[in-house]
């Protein structure tokens, strides 16, 4: 694993917004990227066995962002029922400090969001620190809300806010104003 200095990360990242490369996950050899970032960037903890669930049973709603060979982002989902609703869930979403704000993270969770709806999801749901103002403010310009506080939700003692965003009925859905992240090909 190559280490570079902050400043030298800094310098690496500048143009970096051209050249990222998306791509699914793609197996054990991904495994332990993902687990870096997120040891390194979320304030949880998780075990081995966490990743694992989510990678093993929903691979396809895994995300990871390379810069040069250098994974700079990951996205790790899952989807099924809840109290009669099929929806998608944001488990937890990492870009390094020095590529924010270049759009990798909105890639990440649009491209998982993308396949939750074609797989039939009526809506996503993520927790997120109160205190964490860029990724309230990401999945706001996303169209989440705020749906419930959750009080002292993360070990650390931060409380968090779910955020849901809901889909939009196919019955309901007027043709002429397409969601955000249905595919205009």
């Amino acid at each position: 694993m190559e280490f570079l200095s902050k400043k030298d990360e800094e310098e690496e990242a500048w143009a970096a917004a051209s050249e990222i490369e998306y791509v699914s996950y793609e197996g054990e050899d991904h495994l332990p990227l993902i687990m870096g970032l997120v040891d390194k960037e979320l304030s949880e903890p998780y075990s081995i066995f966490t990743y694992r669930y989510f990678v093993y049973l929903w691979p396809q709603l895994c995300f990871l962002a390379f810069h040069r060979g250098k994974c700079v982002g990951t996205v790790v989902c899952k989807m099924g029922e809840h109290r009669n609703t099929y929806r998608g869930y944001i488990a937890m979403l990492v870009v390094i400090d020095s590529y924010r704000g270049k759009g990798i993270a909105t890639q990440l969770v649009t491209r998982s969001i993308q396949v939750m709806m074609e797989s039939g999801c009526e809506e996503v749901t993520l927790e997120a620190e109160v205190t964490n103002k860029g990724a309230l403010a990401l999945y706001g310009r996303l169209g989440f809300i705020r749906a419930k506080r959750l009080f002292r939700y993360y070990l650390n003692g931060v409380d968090a806010f779910r955020l849901k965003l809901l889909f939009p009925r196919p019955d309901l859905h007027s043709p002429t104003s397409p969601s955000p992240y249905m595919r205009l090909d």
